[in-house]
């Protein structure tokens, strides 16, 4: 499966961002989705997931009651609803897929999309 990120930009402190992840492949409704960021020097991290049927959500600690993920698998498509943005959110985001069960693991996931920048300004 190929994946392309894309909604990126830049947003004050308190805005809000809807990233989107368009998925190739018919077999795009098997796979569990997430998001991961990844900021200057640091190293990548897991922001949330959601299982093959978006029936399962799991989220980071620093986003949770923000951030919301969701999936339209009749669109071959994930997002991620990014409310209330602080300026530690100021990373480059990657969407990702593995089979079925959903994972915080950077490892687990097989397909990587090419990021897409998100800047919070204070």
């Amino acid at each position: 499966v190929q994946l392309q990120a894309s909604g990126g930009g830049l947003v004050q402190a308190g805005g809000s961002l809807r990233l989107s992840c368009a998925a190739s492949g018919r077999t795009f409704s098997s796979y569990a989705m997430g998001w991961f960021r990844q900021a200057p020097g640091k190293e990548r991290e897991f922001v949330a997931a959601i299982s093959w049927g978006g029936g399962n959500t799991f989220y980071a600690e620093s986003v949770k009651g923000r951030f919301t993920i969701s999936r339209d698998n009749a669109k071959n498509t994930v997002y991620l609803q990014m409310n209330s943005l602080k300026p530690e959110d100021t990373a480059d985001y990657y969407c990702a897929a593995r089979n079925v069960v959903l994972s915080t693991r950077t490892s687990d996931y097989s397909y990587w999309g090419q990021g897409t920048q998100v800047t919070v300004s204070s």
